[in-house]
C-alpha cells in the first residue's frame, strides 16, 4: 500500500523561502522505500515535526516523507538506560515515557518538538555541550534507509555513520535509534543565575566554571552598546536530586519524576509587523536584563522551564510576521574570542532587533562530517527578515566567521553562500564523495542540498 501524499507548501520554522513538495506521510519501513524508489528526477527528502529554521527539509518540485507517522517506542530497558525507537518520535514523547523511570534525554535543544531522525540529522546539541557533546555520541546504532531502497543499520565509527549525523537527510532516511540515556532523580532542575556587565565578563565566567555545571547558556543584549556590550544573564544548572525538593512540596515529593509542562494560550495567527522593531526589543531587553537577579543560586525549575520556555507558547514563530525571521548561528574556536568580540558589537552597531540571543561555550567535537559543533564559542540569534540591508550584512559577518576558521550552523541556515562551505566544513570533500558513491542519481535532495551543491 502507497503512503498517502498531497502537494503542499513547506516553509522551515523561520518561514522564509516557502516550495511546493509532494508530501508523503508513511506508517511503515515498506511504505518509506517505496517512496524513495520511485520519487522521481526531482528527488526526496525527510522530514519531521519543521523545526529546521531554514530549507533543510524542503525540497521544492520533489517529494517529502513526513517521518512523524513513525512514532512507535520499540523498547525501553530501564536498567541499562537505553531506548530504541522510531525516527518520528520526538523528544517530547520521549520525555513523557522515560522521565517516570528516571531516564532524561542525553541531549536537548531549545524545544523539544523535534524528532529522533531531526535530532540526529542536524546533530542537535543543547546546553550540556560542554559536558555531553551533540545528540550523536549518545546514538549506539541506526537503521538508515537508502536511495536503493534497502535498510542498513549503522553504527558508530563508520564512515556512513559519521556522515549521516549532521547530514541533514543527505544520506537517506533515518528510520529507527538505539540511544544511550541519563538518569535522573527528579523532573525539576537546580538552576543559578547571574548577571554579567559586559562580554567579557561573561565569557570569563564561562570560561572559569562552566565545568562546575552539566547545562550552561547566557541570553545576551546584543542591542547593548559602550560600556554595556554584551550584557547578559548567564543560567546554570544541574538535574536536582530528591533531598533538594523541600518537605513542605509534597505534591512534588510524591511524584517526583513527574513531567508537567505548561503551555499558554494558542498565539494570534498574525502579529502585526513592526512589533519587534529596535525599539520594542530594546525596551524587552532592559527590563529582561534589570529583572534578572544580580546572583541566585539553587532555585527549583520545572524541566520545560529551564530547556524548553518557548514552546509552552504555540506557534511563537509567527511573532515576527509574515515576513518570518532568520536565526543565524555561528561558532568560532578557541584563540577567537576577538572574532566573536567584533561581530558583537557589529550587530549591536547594526541595530538587529534580537530579543533571542544566546551564547554558549563547546566542548569537543563530534566525528560528524558536517557536525557543527567544535571547541569554541556559539551565538545564536533571531533577525526579523525583513530587516532592511540583513542579506549584506549577514554575508559580511559569514566571511569573518569562515577567516576564523569557524562555520554556520546547517540546521539554521537559510541563505548561506555556497563559496564559503569549504572553509566551514573541512571534511565537505569527503562527504560529497561519499554521497556520490551511496546516492548517484542524487534521490536524497532539498532545497538546501541545491542551495549548496552538498
Amino acid at each position: 500500500m502507497a503512503a498517502h501524499s498531497d502537494v503542499e507548501p513547506l516553509t522551515g520554522w523561520g518561514r522564509t523561502a516557502p516550495t511546493l513538495a509532494r508530501v508523503h506521510r508513511p506508517r511503515t519501513y515498506e511504505e518509506a522505500s517505496e517512496v524513495v524508489r520511485s520519487c522521481g528526477a526531482r528527488g526526496s527528502i525527510a522530514r519531521g515535526l519543521g523545526r529546521a529554521y531554514g530549507d533543510a527539509a524542503q525540497n521544492a518540485g520533489g517529494s517529502v516523507l513526513d517521518m512523524t507517522g513513525l512514532d512507535r517506542i520499540r523498547s525501553v530497558d530501564a536498567v541499562e538506560g537505553l531506548v530504541v525507537c522510531d525516527a518520528g518520535v520526538s523528544l517530547h514523547r520521549l520525555m513523557e515515557v522515560l522521565l517516570p523511570l528516571g531516564w532524561f534525554v542525553p541531549v536537548t535543544p531549545g524545544t523539544r518538538y523535534v524528532t529522533v531522525g531531526g535530532a540526529i540529522g542536524a546533530d542537535i546539541h543543547g546546553k550540556n555541550h560542554h559536558v555531553s557533546g551533540s545528540f550523536s555520541r549518545h546514538v549506539t546504532a541506526l537503521e538508515l534507509l537508502t536511495a536503493d531502497g534497502e535498510i542498513h543499520t549503522v553504527v558508530p565509527g563508520t564512515d556512513l555513520f559519521d556522515a549521516t549525523t549532521g547530514g541533514m537527510g543527505l544520506t537517506g532516511v533515518i528510520l529507527s535509534a538505539t540511544l544511550r540515556l541519563l538518569p535522573v532523580e527528579t523532573s525539576l532542575m537546580s538552576v543559578d543565575t547571574e548577571r554579567a556587565a559586559d562580554l567579557d565578563e561573561l565569557m570569563a565566567r564561562l570560561t572559569s566554571t562552566d565545568h562546575r555545571h552539566r547545562y550552561s547558556v547566557a541570553w545576551i543584549d546584543l542591542l547593548a552598546r559602550g560600556a554595556a556590550t554584551g550584557r547578559s544573564v548567564l543560567t546554570r544548572g544541574d538535574h536536582a536530586p530528591y533531598d533538594a525538593i523541600p518537605l513542605r512540596d509534597r505534591r512534588a515529593r510524591r511524584a517526583p519524576l513527574a513531567f508537567r509542562p505548561g503551555r499558554l494560550p494558542a498565539a494570534p495567527s498574525l502579529v502585526p509587523e513592526g512589533l519587534l522593531g529596535r525599539t520594542t526589543v530594546g525596551v524587552f531587553n532592559e527590563l529582561w536584563y534589570r529583572g534578572a537577579p544580580r546572583r541566585r543560586t539553587g532555585e527549583l525549575q520545572r524541566l520545560s522551564a529551564f530547556f524548553h520556555p518557548l514552546d509552552g507558547v504555540p506557534h511563537w514563530n509567527r511573532i515576527y510576521g509574515r515576513g518570518g525571521f532568520v536565526q543565524y548561528q555561528f561558532v568560532v574556536g578557541h584563540g577567537h574570542e576577538e572574532t566573536l568580540r567584533r561581530i558583537v558589537k557589529r550587530i549591536a552597531r547594526r541595530g538587529c532587533p534580537s530579543f533571542l540571543a544566546v551564547l554558549k561555550r563547546f566542548g569537543a567535537g563530534d566525528p560528524g562530517w558536517l557536525s557543527f559543533p567544535v571547541p569554541g564559542w556559539t551565538l545564536a540569534l533571531d533577525i526579523p527578515a525583513r530587516l532592511s540591508g540583513l542579506g549584506a550584512f549577514l554575508d559580511e559577518l559569514d566571511e569573518e566567521v569562515a577567516e576564523a576558521g569557524g562555520r554556520v550552523y546547517l540546521a539554521k541556515d537559510s541563505r548561506l553562500r555556497p563559496e564559503l562551505l569549504h572553509a566551514m566544513y573541512p571534511r565537505l570533500a569527503d562527504f560529497r564523495a561519499l554521497r556520490a558513491t551511496l546516492d548517484p542519481r542524487s534521490v536524497f535532495t532539498s532545497d538546501l542540498s541545491r542551495r549548496l551543491a552538498l
